[in-house]
């Protein structure tokens, strides 16, 4: 097999075509190069990427000693790759113009070939590879510091277990070394190391066996943690996201988990863990926490697009660090646009009486105050005040949220508050004003690697909320639950499924007596794509949905990278909204189906879906196929 310069044509070098070399010259020797006899893709590259022959060939040597010289020092390099692939028993050999290298009269022959193409032509560089037979590893051994192979529940048989003819190569054997440190650390034991490694190749049986001598040093437990850094931020609230406790056993997870869970102080931009570099006289492990502080205020603006959502835009300001503690107040103000026109639902709107210009729009504060008095428990209140436009329905409202959140974990939390609401909505069934005064409880549990691109984990969130009416309002209990999970199937994410569960029910009045704002509707962006927003479930009267009183709804996707920034994510959708406290599941379950393109961003994935309604309620003009385009996975 041989490598050729490329000499097709290249739009944007989306095909991997090379340069041209250099053109003949009085001042250089520019040349072509050429492999042969080699017939693995990979050893090729890899052999490609080692040699300076290859690697400098669009900068030519002035001489021919320089290129002589280039030759020379491949002929080491060139071999040290074909080892590490795992052909020990491979031959090179290098040819310029017809002189092959070996010796001093060869080497000055060269040199006098390829000055006789100086400024004629290029100057012919062929390198001959023998690969011969590829060996292949036939055991491993681990012995500790003295010589001692490990037992059996020390190092578990699947870190030296080998299958059918794996390649000797460089990698796989630095690979099983990493492996064996990383278990031993794993077990608690922060200064392993490997001392040496010793490989015996046998030619005659083409195999190599290998003796790995690791040190795992003593076990540990974590010590005492310290936070650095600090200036503005009170560091007991860094402390209060610690929940790594002294004496807890030492893993690297351990420390993945603290600087993961210190991350979450919207305060801090940077955040690094270290580990002591010898134990405590107690024999412990210190850990230190080093962080870094981000601008006190940030503002930002985003915008969002649907063909039967319509277009939104949203701005918002915060501050990270009111007060010093950590406290976060943010303001957002959400803009959005469903239209006018002469669509099927703008129609029957009016039809209903439900006068509106088609905007919507909502103000909200959000404050938290993190760690107080140094623990985990966060004061948390909201205020909002908004004019929603659906297609079904018009509300005006204003209410608030006060409440405490106790984290028990960096994954779950759980909370209780007061929430209450005022408004008034129309829609198909009439109009209600309404008051509500409520308890609301509820607890999360988030176990993901991401919050706007998960790709393992599980998160489940659940709600409960008691409303007492005020004035002529029924008393209302609303329950909520979303479930969602991820699996990738490989170590690098390109192959993920993931699958969400929604579950909402109401009790306590009929749909009537409901606000609009608070019955359950699927339908839209992040719940039945390719469904108008908010509209499926129960139709009223002018063919109106009225939404329901419980919902069911769910997704699958499989999220597949076809590169490290484009992916594909086919997807099914199903559920709807009934009029029941319960899904009676003899009302008709819509389903979607689309495919979506992912653009992988360092701040996440820019997501455009394309969804198809499989079966929509003919009462309703969905369209035939509905576009979204947003940032972040759907769910």
């Amino acid at each position: 097999m041989s490598a050729e310069p490329a000499r097709a044509f290249d739009l944007f070098g989306l095909f991997g075509a090379e340069e041209a070399p250099p053109a003949p010259s009085p001042a250089a020797l520019p040349y072509a190069i050429r492999f042969q006899g080699v017939e693995d893709e990979d050893l090729l590259r890899a052999l490609q990427d080692t040699s300076s022959l290859y690697r400098l060939r669009n900068d030519a040597p002035p001489d021919g000693e320089g290129l002589l010289r280039r030759a020379e020092a491949d002929a080491t390099r060139l071999v040290d790759a074909l080892w590490g692939f795992g052909y020990y028993d491979g031959r090179l050999s290098f040819r310029i113009e017809d002189v092959v290298l070996g010796g001093d009269a060869a080497a000055r022959s060269a040199v006098r070939a390829a000055e006789a193409a100086r400024n004629r032509t290029l100057v012919a560089v062929r390198i001959g590879v023998d690969q011969g037979p590829l060996y292949h590893l036939r055991s491993l051994v681990v012995l500790d510091p003295a010589g001692v192979p490990f037992p059996p529940e020390a190092v578990p048989a699947r870190l030296t277990r080998l299958g059918d003819e794996v390649p000797a190569r460089s990698a796989t054997v630095l690979a099983r070394e990493a492996a064996l440190v990383d278990h031993f650390r794993r077990q608690g034991h922060p200064f392993a190391k490997a001392l040496r490694r010793e490989p015996v190749v046998d030619h005659a049986a083409h195999a190599m066996d290998v003796t790995f001598v690791v040190d795992p040093g003593p076990k540990a437990a974590l010590g005492a943690v310290t936070v650095r850094g600090t200036k503005d931020l009170d560091p007991a609230v860094v402390r209060s996201f610690i929940y790594a406790e002294p004496g807890d056993p030492y893993s690297p997870q351990a420390l993945a988990d603290i600087r993961r869970s210190v991350s979450r102080i919207e305060a801090l931009g940077g955040v690094r863990v270290r580990e002591g570099t010898a134990l405590d006289p107690d024999g412990t492990l210190p850990v230190f926490v080093d962080v870094t502080e981000r601008a006190p205020h940030i503002v930002g603006v985003s915008a969002r697009y649907s063909t039967v959502d319509g277009p939104g835009v949203r701005a918002y300001w915060a501050a990270r660090n009111l007060f010093g503690g950590g406290e976060t107040l943010r303001i957002d103000a959400d803009l959005s646009y469903l239209g006018l026109g002469t669509d099927f639902y703008a129609r029957r709107r009016r039809l209903a009486g439900i006068e509106t210009n088609g905007l919507g729009g909502r103000l909200a504060a959000t404050f938290v105050k993190p760690a107080l008095f140094g623990t985990r428990n966060d004061l948390l209140a909201s205020a909002f005040i908004g004019r929603e436009v659906q297609q079904s329905y018009l509300s005006d409202a204003t209410g608030g949220t006060v409440a405490l959140r106790h984290r028990f974990a960096d994954a779950f939390s759980a909370q209780v508050g007061i929430d209450g609401r005022v408004g008034s909505d129309r829609d198909a069934l009439g109009r209600v004003d309404y008051g509500l005064l409520g308890l609301n409880a509820g607890v999360t549990y988030d176990s993901t690697d991401s919050l706007l691109d998960p790709t393992r984990g599980v998160r489940v969130t659940a709600s409960l909320t008691p409303y007492a009416g005020l004035g002529n309002s029924p008393d209302l209990l609303i329950a909520k639950a979303q479930g969602s999970t991820y699996y990738a199937f490989d170590d690098e994410a390109r192959y993920i499924v993931a699958a969400r569960l929604g579950f909402g029910s109401i009790s306590g009045a009929g749909l009537a007596d409901i606000p609009a704002s608070l019955r359950f509707f699927a339908g839209g962006g992040g719940s039945i794509r390719g469904y108008a927003y908010r509209t499926v479930g129960p139709i009223g009267p002018f063919q109106l949905p009225i939404g329901g009183r419980s919902l069911l709804e769910g997704s699958v996707e499989g999220r597949i990278k076809i590169t490290d920034t484009i992916g594909i994510v086919p997807f099914v959708d199903a559920g709807t909204a009934f009029a029941g406290t319960l899904p009676d599941f003899d009302e008709r379950i819509r389903v979607a189906a689309g495919l979506g393109l992912r653009y992988y961003t360092g701040i996440g994935p820019i997501r455009v879906d394309l969804a198809v309604p499989l079966n929509p309620d003919k009462q309703l003009k969905q369209p035939p196929v509905a576009l979204y385009i947003s940032l972040g996975q759907a769910f």
